[in-house]
């Protein structure tokens, strides 16, 4: 008689992933999708998380003098990051003086994040599942990921 290991479907996921080599991509989307709820409006519209690389996150900011405040609030915005992600996903941050895009007044934003994803979230979406030979699984994952961004948004307005 043959033993069965059941595992949870969660562990399967994250062993494809890291067989993949796409964990980084999620772990980058999970960033990205929580960084205004997060940080807030005040320093979402003046920094924007561009990527992350192993354990350091890479963020736009718009102006040195939003720069020079950032580099003060790093440890507690890591912090928070990893309180928010239940990991410790986030060693470091550097800052990178760039153009933040913003999409009008915070009140604009959560307006337009409730109705559906921009442009660009969807672009973003499309590069993390790219690599996905599976169709079938690739459209799932990118409907999940969909959902998720369009659930935090709703939930963080």
């Amino acid at each position: 008689m043959r033993s069965r290991k059941i595992e949870l479907i969660s562990g399967t996921i994250e062993k494809l992933l890291n067989v993949r080599g796409w964990s980084g991509r999620l772990k980058e989307y999970r960033v990205l999708g929580i960084w205004d709820r997060v940080v807030g409006a005040g320093i979402s519209a003046h920094a924007q998380p561009a990527t992350i690389r192993g354990k350091k996150l890479t963020v736009i900011v718009d102006s040195s003098v939003w720069m020079q405040q950032l580099s003060l609030l790093r440890p507690e915005i890591v912090e928070k990051l990893n309180r928010s992600l239940g990991e410790n996903a986030v060693e470091g941050i550097s800052l990178k003086l760039g153009e933040v895009n913003r999409q009008g007044s915070p009140a604009e934003r959560k307006a337009v994040s409730r109705r559906s994803l921009g442009a660009e979230e969807r672009k973003r979406i499309d590069e993390y599942v790219r690599a996905i030979g599976d169709e079938d699984l690739r459209n799932r994952l990118k409907h999940l990921i969909e959902k998720d961004l369009q659930s935090k948004k709703t939930s963080s307005s």
